[in-house]
């Protein structure tokens, strides 16, 4: 990708137009506020987004950002105004405008920092060159750190010394292999690496729910697994990841799934047996999260055991990811992956025509008796692919009497 093209991307972005209020009541013509970060770099990349908000660093200080906001009739959320910021909405859009900062003194992922108005102090406090980019309300690129050719080149380069980086913020080791694998086409940097594996001895101060935060987005992302192998090569996280052992099933996984899910890639380290309950802890997930990841390891499993039917039935939302799980697992050839693509994408099961009603109207009294007698009829008609209609299935009924 050329400089020239990502420039005249950038230039004519639609995001500029939708946030043209937020440009002209923050002095965007004057430059005194401008795009900075994510929206900035995939931008010039030309990776699509899907979140509707920016973030945007001002020389204003806050309190004028919450007056000029309420005055041109935006909304206005003093979210962080200790730390210069201040979240504005408009039509649906989202903008966290925060002051230029420069840090005084830094200690874990804590910083006493002061405003001012220099740029580039700005860029220099954050984390790599690719999101020391800015631009100006016009789609001008303002790069002070020359991060415009690490960007185009995929290269994930922190600012000044990694060390130093990673000294003020601790969770930038799992940030780096996040940005590696998400925009830096796994490549990483020797020094970057070297950097990280001493930082990695010292991550107990970091919380789990942050810790989760990334590792839930870096899981997420389609390729991974040298990201994975260079993180278990220093430690990180190699206790859920089975020391590697896994390692292997995470690149089949993605090499058969079209669009790798984290719901698989939890299904994995499900798969070696740690409780879905330590997991949850471990990372702070939600409990509908490791659910999904739950029933996906449960319905390839299912297939793995040739229970087509019931992963068609027990678990319809997970099947189709299942069955690139099972794959990875099984070490199942393509064809496999094809054909069973096709058997459970076909498979609709019908609502199980039988209810405990039908059993008390056999004179079945609600109970344990109901309930098993109720379930292995389900079983029943699982096994033999639905079939059964609702009198096949009391036929089956055995008589109370003689249970």
């Amino acid at each position: 990708m050329s400089r020239t093209e990502a420039l005249e991307r950038l230039a004519n972005a639609g995001w500029l137009a939708r946030a043209a209020p937020f440009f002209a009541c923050l002095d965007g013509d004057a430059r005194a506020t401008r795009a900075v970060g994510g929206i900035v770099r995939d931008t010039l990349l030309g990776i699509a987004r899907t979140r509707t908000d920016l973030d945007l660093a001002t020389t204003l200080l806050p309190e004028e950002v919450m007056a000029r906001a309420k005055a041109a009739g935006l909304g206005a959320h003093p979210t962080g105004l200790d730390h210069g910021t201040v979240t504005l909405v408009h039509e649906g859009m989202t903008a966290e405008v925060t002051t230029l900062r420069k840090d005084v003194e830094t200690y874990g992922r804590h910083a006493r920092v002061v405003f001012g108005t220099d740029w580039r102090a700005d860029a220099a406090r954050r984390d790599f060159t690719m999101n020391a980019l800015y631009a100006g309300g016009d789609g001008v690129l303002f790069d002070p750190l020359a991060g415009l050719a690490d960007c185009l080149a995929r290269r994930v380069r922190f600012i000044g010394d990694p060390r130093q980086r990673l000294a003020e913020d601790r969770l930038r080791v799992y940030r780096y292999f996040r940005f590696c694998a998400s925009h830096g086409e796994q490549r990483l940097d020797a020094d970057a690496l070297a950097a990280c594996a001493e930082a990695a001895q010292d991550l107990s101060q970091l919380s789990a729910e942050r810790v989760g935060q990334e590792m839930t987005r870096l899981l997420a992302l389609p390729r991974i697994g040298d990201t994975l192998s260079a993180m278990i090569g220093i430690g990180l996280a190699a206790d859920l990841l089975d020391g590697g052992a896994r390692l292997g099933i995470f690149r089949r996984y993605e090499s058969v799934c079209p669009e790798p899910a984290l719901s698989g890639r939890l299904a994995i380290v499900l798969s070696g047996g740690i409780p879905s309950e330590a997991l949850q802890a471990r990372w702070r997930l939600a409990s509908r999260t490791v659910r999904e990841a739950g029933d996906v390891l449960a319905a390839a499993r299912g297939l793995l055991a040739d229970r087509t039917s019931e992963v068609a039935y027990r678990w319809p939302d997970a099947k189709r990811h299942a069955v690139y799980l099972a794959a990875a697992l099984g070490d199942k050839a393509d064809a496999w992956v094809s054909r069973h693509v096709d058997i459970v994408a076909a498979l609709d099961p019908p609502s199980f025509p039988v209810d405990g009603r039908d059993l008390m109207a056999l004179g079945f009294a609600p109970g344990e008796a109901l309930g098993a007698e109720l379930d292995r009829l389900k079983r029943v008609w699982i096994e033999r692919d639905f079939v059964p209609d609702k009198a096949a299935l009391l036929a089956l009924a055995a008589p109370p009497e003689g249970r």
